[in-house]
Parts: C-alpha cells; structure tokens; sequence
C-alpha cells in the first residue's frame, strides 16, 4: 500500500487497526519497547502518534463508511488528485455497516476508492455465513486455476495424444466448474472487482494495486492471505490463531502467562452447567465464542450455539425472536460492543417484554486495549432501559448466584456484567436485607458508608479498614442490582411467580400455553396457512 499509494496524501483508512503494526513502522515508528503502554505505541492507529492514522475506533464494519465520506470530501472540495483506501478484513464484511457503505458507494463510484479486502477466512474466529461460503468458493476457482495449469504441464509431456486427453477431460469439467465458481465477490454491485490475489505475493499484490489506482473509480482488491502464516504456532492454535495471544515463548508459543481462574471461565462453566438443567437455554455470540467463554458450551451444545459473525445489532433482535418462540437467548459479547444494539433492546426486548440475558465481559476499563475497547458505557446507556435488570457481581459466587436468576426471568430483558481478568476471591456477606442488599462491614459507629459496585466490593472492604485504623466508624454494602427490583427477581425464581420462566421451581418446563402474554402460535393454534 505505502509503495503505490502516498500516505498521508493519500487517505489509509484500517477497519480496527489490528493489522496497522507494519503501517506504523512504515512511516517512522520503531520503537515498540513500550507498545501498549504508557507513552507507548498504541495498539490502534492513534491521530496523536502520526498525521498517517486516522481512524482510532476498533470496532468492525466501519471502514468502509469512513472511506466513502472521506471520498465524498475530497471530491466536493476539489482533492481530486487523492485517493482513498480502506483495508477491512473477511470477518468485518460480515457487519451489516459494511454493507450499507458499499450500497452507497457503487450508487455514487464517481470517485477514487479502493478497497482492499484482507481475506484471511477468519476475525476472532473462522467467517461464517452465506458470505463466507461465498469466499470458499472465490478461493475453490484460484485452487482450480492451480490444479488447471499443473495438470496441463503433465499432459503435455505425452505430446498431441497428451493434449487430445486433456483437452476432453478440461471441456467435460468446464460446464459444471464455470456454472459454480463464482467471478466476483459482490456480482451485484457496479463494483470493478480485481483478484483474488495470493497476498504473500508481494510483486502480485502490488501489481493489483496499481491497477486499481490507474482506474480512479470504487475498485475492490480481493487479497487471500494465512493468520499467522510463518510462524508455526500460530497457524496450528485452532481457537483463534493468536489473534489475542499474549506472552509467549517465541519459540513453541507456550504461554508464559500464569493459568487462573477468569471471570470468564466461571460464566463459561456455569452456563454449561444451566444449560444442562434448561433445554430452553441458547447461546449467542458476534464473532468471538472463544473469547467470551462459550467454547465449552459449543463443544456440549453445538445445536444451541450461534455465532452471528460482527452483527450485534442482529444478534439481540433474532435473540428476541428466540424467546417469543419459546427459548430463553444468553446474548455475551464484550460491553463495548454492546454499545451498537441499544436500538434493538429497547425496542425489540424491552418494549416488547422479552426474556433476553445479556452477558457484557470485559466491563469496565481493559487495560491496553485501547479507549474504544473499554466496556464503561453499558451502565449508563442500558440503565434507561424498562424493566431492565442489571446485575454486577463481586466474586465467583455470585456471578453463578445472579447468572441463575438471570435465565429464569422471562418477561424483561437481564444483564450480567463483569471485568476482564482474574475473578477475585468470594467476600462472604454479613447478611442480606430485605431490600437485596448485601451487607459486607460494619461498625458501631455509623460515620460513613461505602456502597459498592461489581468487583469495586474488594477496594470498599480495603478502604474500611483504613478508615477503622483511623478510629472512623464505617459501613460497606453492595446492591446485588445495580437496576432493577433484585428481591421481585428472586422471589420469581424461588417461587415460581412469572408465568413464562423456564427453570420454575427447578424444572425444564415449557412455557405454560395460558401464559398471560401471546407466543408463537403452533401450526394447529394457527389455523391453514393464509400463503398461496
């Protein structure tokens, strides 16, 4: 890219910035002694590193929409000597934005855009879909091509009888591999389409390159490369090729990490252990099984898992459909993510009283991932949700404790959340009001109260003690709710009040068919169909 296009002249746009490492060296950053670390190199593109960066955002699917207003810009300012490029990869096409930007970019391809699709056949975890079949196939026709050149160096070695017999069995498998090898990768887009190029090629790709700049109009550049290719531990990690490793041996890529129990081990393993006991529990996913703990339950329950690809916003409406249709939806993605389905949980869960449980890792700030990768807006945004209960646990206990509770209300949308990391030790409560609140210090004296939130019960406990040495009388409590009426929740679930939970008294039972809210109608409630 930097030897065809000229940077910052030219605009590189990169959907999530995970591949911009070599983009970064490229134009004068070498020191990664401190990467993603204070004063460091960010692990994103950042604008206050170098006037090359200029989309910060690492959440999927938005490349392509930064690159058609950039365009648009230049064009009705009179930039008509810059280009455009945007660099997203396989698993961000399967966000419905991208979609939407290419919808408008083949309507308006009047300027110079190009896009470099980095097909790679996986984000955190393989593409799915209908477009990724789509891709195996484009790939299957350069496997082909392959094959075809290599078994007509082999027939041309018995000379013209050589060539008769190849020219038979070429024109018998012609009809049938020309009839489903397809020929672009959006054949219904006025797109100009080059590739696919093999992108460890680099003389390849750099020739695609200059003839997607010599056109001047919205081109796409089909690049197939291999995560992880050179480095061997890397491509034989099944889980996700070391898309999120950490450190490692450089030579077997054994972690060097201490093993500990994570607050997402202990949602993976209960969930595992609910779902055994509720045949009505499903579990859904954007793109990222592994990462949010549900490897496990797809091992278990591979018929109840679905991985929806980087589609939120679909995720959260299908899981509504879900539980009209009688299952209760488990929804875990990061709490960042989360931000882009409000829309949906408010007006496909909440208002239509749908029992969803949202499950948000990495809650809170994350560390080194970056400003748009720390979860702290879910509580914010989801707290003006109806009837929404949200829950934060402090240790492992209570994680399993409000996850149970959690997947048996179904009449309201629930949310668990917690952090990134180790799960801290269990803090046993002094006792529980009436109200739900769980008591964790107190003193005789009643000078100050600390009231806690999730994991931040630790530091409240901490802080007690400092304020006791000091002879300040102190109290610390945590709400098992942060939203939402914890003591109602829980005494639907012990008693069995709501008349569409699953798990009622500890059974599998369906929900009840005098439910005092509709459901889907079976075939026979329905009537004949009314489609000709």
């Amino acid at each position: 890219m930097h030897r065809v296009f000229n940077s910052p002249v030219d605009s590189i746009v990169f959907d999530t910035g995970h591949q911009s490492y070599v983009h970064k060296l490229l134009t004068g950053r070498k020191n990664f002694d401190n990467l993603r670390q204070k004063d460091g190199i960010a692990g994103y593109p950042q604008r206050s590193e170098s006037e090359h960066d200029i989309v910060e955002s690492s959440h999927a699917s938005s490349s392509l929409s930064w690159a058609d207003g950039i365009a648009k810009a230049y064009r009705l300012t009179g930039q008509d000597d810059r280009y455009v490029v945007a660099l997203i990869g396989d698993g961000a096409l399967t966000g419905g934005m991208a979609w939407e930007a290419l919808n408008n970019i083949s309507d308006d391809n009047d300027r110079k855009l190009v896009i470099i699709v980095n097909d790679n056949g996986r984000s955190y975890a393989p593409t799915i879909g209908g477009f990724a079949r789509t891709l195996n196939d484009i790939r299957t026709e350069q496997t082909y091509r392959k094959l075809y050149r290599l078994s007509r160096k082999f027939f041309e070695r018995f000379g013209w009888l050589g060539r008769s017999a190849f020219s038979m069995i070429r024109g018998a498998g012609k009809g049938l591999l020309g009839s489903v090898t397809p020929k672009s990768m959006f054949p219904n887009l006025d797109l100009k389409y080059i590739g696919p190029i093999d992108g460890h090629d680099l003389e390849a790709v750099e020739q695609a390159l200059e003839q997607a700049k010599k056109y001047a109009y919205p081109v796409i550049v089909h690049v197939i490369t291999q995560k992880g290719k050179g480095f061997d531990p890397a491509m034989l990690n099944e889980a996700d090729q070391f898309h999120a490793v950490g450190q490692i041996n450089p030579e077997t890529g054994e972690s060097l990490e201490t093993a500990t129990s994570s607050w997402t081990k202990v949602f993976g393993s209960e969930l595992v252990q609910l779902a055994e006991n509720n045949d009505r529990l499903v579990a859904i996913t954007g793109a990222m099984l592994n990462p949010v703990g549900l490897g496990e339950f797809a091992k278990r329950f591979p018929n109840r898992v679905f991985d929806v690809g980087i589609a939120e916003q679909h995720a959260v409406t299908s899981a509504a459909g879900m539980a009209f249709g009688g299952l209760h939806p488990v929804v875990a993605v990061y709490a960042t993510f989360m931000n882009r389905a409000l829309d949906q949980v408010l007006m496909d869960v909440a208002l239509h009283k749908e029992g969803v449980t949202f499950v948000l890792d990495r809650a809170g700030v994350t560390g080194p991932d970056g400003a748009s990768h720390h979860g702290m807006w879910d509580l914010a945004i989801f707290q003006v949700v109806p009837n929404i209960r949200i829950a934060a646990p402090r240790d492992a206990n209570l994680l399993r404790e409000l996850l149970g509770e959690a997947v048996a209300i179904e009449d309201a949308p629930t949310l668990v959340r917690f952090g990134k990391g180790s799960v801290d030790e269990n803090i046993n409560a002094l006792r529980r009001l009436d109200d739900g609140v769980d008591v964790l210090f107190e003193s005789s004296a009643k000078d100050v109260l600390l009231v806690a939130v999730g994991s931040m019960a630790k530091i409240a406990l901490q802080v007690t003690s400092l304020l006791a040495a000091q002879g300040i009388g102190v109290g610390a409590v945590m709400a098992r709710l942060v939203e939402g009426d914890a003591m109602r929740a829980r005494a639907e679930v012990e008693n069995g009040e709501n008349p569409r939970a699953g798990r009622a008294a500890g059974t599998n039972s369906r929900p009840s068919p005098t439910s005092s809210r509709p459901r889907s109608p079976s075939r026979s409630a329905a009537g004949p169909s009314t489609r000709s």
